[in-house]
């Protein structure tokens, strides 16, 4: 017995219990991680680009929009994925709730560094602490509301009918 399902039960699946909250958790905190992280390090390779920063900044824009398709499209596969301790998640008001609350609590700490980078990006070939280059601030507003509320609102929406 592999799992403590029989066979041909797929629509009997356990409601959600405190494990599989915490498997809800540990996913929509990894995806937002992995979206912070992945465009943080992408924004510390950008400046050994020779390219005058109008282009660097287009670069860096078509990247943020990869890196948002690709935890779009994970959001979505893992919010579906069932697995074989834990069960499925459903769908409930409890569950989106948690994954809004929980993950950006536990989540929200990883756009600083991008933060960083970008407050850093903005003051490139500037007199003084003056911000001339506010595209970069802007970017950085993008993907924080990406991840605080595309991102959950994605994988909240794609999670399994609780009927």
């Amino acid at each position: 017995m592999v799992d403590h399902l029989p066979v041909g039960t797929e629509a009997q699946r356990p409601l959600p219990r405190h494990a599989t909250l915490a498997l809800l958790v540990g996913r929509v905190t990894t995806i937002k991680l992995a979206y912070w992280t992945a465009l943080t390090a992408f924004e510390l390779a950008v400046p050994l680009d020779p390219a005058p920063p109008p282009e660097r900044f287009a670069v860096s824009v078509v990247f943020a929009g990869f890196a948002t398709l690709a935890a779009l499209v994970w959001a979505r596969r893992s919010a579906r994925a069932i697995d074989p301790r834990a069960g499925g998640l459903s769908r409930s008001i409890p569950t989106i709730a948690t994954t809004f609350a929980a993950a950006t609590v536990v989540a929200s700490p990883a756009s600083l560094p991008l933060l960083l980078v970008e407050r850093q990006r903005s003051i490139e070939g500037c007199l003084g602490l003056v911000t001339c280059h506010p595209e970069a601030l802007w970017l950085w507003v993008a993907t924080l509301i990406i991840g605080f509320v595309l991102i959950p609102t994605v994988f909240a929406a794609s999670l399994r009918s609780s009927s």
